[in-house]
């Protein structure tokens, strides 16, 4: 697993969080913040897959 695996993974997660305490409380900016934290982790994961796909098929 690639380090911008995980980073992107635990952005999705925060963004998670942001994005519920915005809904529970009402505060859209935090809401928004959350969301756009969720779309940039999922981006960041899918990157690191890549990453991982590429160096794995430079071993074989």
């Amino acid at each position: 697993m690639h380090k911008d695996e995980i980073k992107g993974a635990a952005k999705q997660a925060r963004g998670n969080v942001k994005e519920a305490v915005g809904k529970v409380t009402g505060d859209r900016k935090l809401q928004a913040d959350g969301a756009a934290d969720k779309v940039e982790g999922s981006v960041q994961k899918a990157a690191g897959k890549v990453k991982e796909a590429a160096r794995d098929a430079l071993k074989h």
